[in-house]
């Protein structure tokens, strides 16, 4: 049977399909390069060739000392719970201190701990106390033996922490109180920070924690990680399933420079240093929530007062009329003053919401908590104040100490009565502190903001 004739239709169709085809061969195609052609298909005959200014990089791993003597540990600045080591040594999840001169080295209990939970009595802190599995002491002659001929490099800056997971997944304790300590140590290397925070301090490389997991650092209003991916964006974070990937290999490792963490020895940090040591994590976290780092500084821009109030968490929360009493007291000061007043629940606030505020405010008050701990991103000034409310007797020193740390001024409050530093009571606890009667004189409050903010009262500190 002889095929069917093809239709017009098929004709046409099929004439436009060769066209098409004929047309875009002819624009597409490109000849092949034969000398391109050739390298590829051929390895090149020498290795390529870099300018003679590319600096060579070396990727030794190791430190390595054959047969000379093992290279001593050096404490460059030690106050009891913050340590900075150069040339630290781990081995087998134990820590070590190489040197011939053991005499110049603080005791192990003023740098180191079990890093187990922390308990009332003196009986719990002794059994805190560290023993030879936490860390020892030894000579360069004892380091050759355990070690041999080198240990793996831990380059960089480290920040080793051996608290256990207790407080970590505090805002409070996690900014104001490990952030504040680390920096704060590792900031009297450098006592000439500027103002705007430049530092000759390279950031740290690495957090290690050497008694939790990956789960157990992040708090529940989620301000933790804000804290460490805007202060240090590159660094990189290792928990207690790293460390005993280290112990398990059997071998020496040396951190080139680590500041040893261990808090609980000693919550706050006296050293030497720079007035300016926060400011490069304040503007750095500043900066990230999209404000200009010099937002709240100075003493001619117009105050901000900032009032964060518990009265909807539930606890430690001010007597229902003095909170609305002392409210309308700030509201005066607005409507007599042109003063920004701000009246707010943190909880309520976004992150970003909080630390801009913060970063603006020249008068923090609210009782004693943990929404107190956004001080840490106010900018210092001769007007700069935190106002902190007690219940009567009652006083701890977390939000006192963070304030002078930053050079600015607390205040503390108790009703109608206040005080300030060097004029601070003895920590104290009593019944009704974590309570929700705590009475405040708004009036008292008020006068205050205004002598702060006009600067009539001189502060001894």
């Amino acid at each position: 049977m002889a095929p069917a004739t093809p239709t017009r239709r098929e004709i046409v169709l099929v004439s436009l399909l060769l066209l098409c085809i004929l047309f875009f061969t002819r624009h597409n195609y490109h000849p092949p390069n034969n000398s391109i052609a050739a390298d590829t298909l051929q390895p090149p005959s020498s290795p390529p060739v870099y300018p003679e200014s590319r600096p060579r990089v070396s990727y030794d791993t190791r430190l390595s000392w054959k047969t000379s003597a093992v290279p001593e540990t050096a404490i460059l600045a030690h106050v009891p719970g913050w340590t900075i080591f150069d040339k630290l040594y781990i081995l087998k999840g134990i820590i070590y201190v190489v040197t011939d001169e053991p005499q110049s080295i603080p005791d192990i209990s003023f740098m180191i701990s079990k890093g187990i939970f922390i308990k009332p009595g003196a009986a719990a802190e002794a059994t805190r106390l560290p023993s030879d599995k936490e860390l020892r002491i030894i000579s360069t002659k004892e380091a050759r033996e355990l070690f041999g001929t080198g240990a793996q490099i831990i380059d960089g800056v480290t920040f080793l922490v051996n608290d256990p997971p207790q407080f970590i997944t505090h805002y409070y304790h996690w900014s104001a109180e490990l952030w504040f300590g680390l920096w704060r140590t590792y900031t009297s290397l450098d006592p000439s920070i500027s103002a705007d925070g430049n530092t000759t301090l390279p950031p740290a490389q690495r957090l290690m924690f050497s008694n939790f997991d990956a789960h157990h650092w992040r708090d529940y209003a989620s301000m933790n990680q804000w804290v460490v991916r805007t202060s240090f964006p590159s660094v990189t974070m290792e928990f207690i399933d790293d460390w005993r990937d280290r112990t398990e290999m059997g071998r020496p490792f040396v951190f080139e420079r680590v500041i040893l963490a261990d808090p609980h020895r000693l919550r706050t940090v006296c050293a030497p240093g720079s007035t300016n040591w926060w400011m490069t994590i304040r503007n750095n976290v500043v900066q990230f929530a999209g404000l200009d780092p010099a937002v709240g500084g100075g003493t001619t821009s117009n105050p901000v007062i900032t009032y964060i109030s518990r009265q909807k968490w539930g606890r430690r929360m001010l007597i229902k009329e003095d909170h609305e009493k002392l409210v309308r007291e700030l509201y005066k000061l607005r409507d007599t003053y042109g003063y920004e007043v701000n009246i707010v629940a943190a909880e309520k606030m976004t992150r970003l919401e909080q630390l801009q505020l913060a970063a603006r405010t020249t008068i923090m008050m609210g009782v004693h908590g943990n929404g107190l701990t956004s001080l840490v991103w106010m900018n210092p000034s001769p007007r700069s104040t935190v106002i902190e409310f007690f219940f009567p007797g009652g006083f701890a020193h977390d939000y006192e100490y963070t304030t002078r740390a930053m050079g600015m001024v607390h205040y503390g409050f108790w009703g109608s009565e206040y005080f300030t530093s060097p004029g601070v009571p003895t920590p104290s606890y009593p019944d009704g502190f974590q309570g929700n009667a705590i009475p405040i004189d708004g009036e008292a409050v008020a006068r205050l903001c205004v002598d702060r903010l006009t600067l009539s009262v001189e502060v001894d500190d």
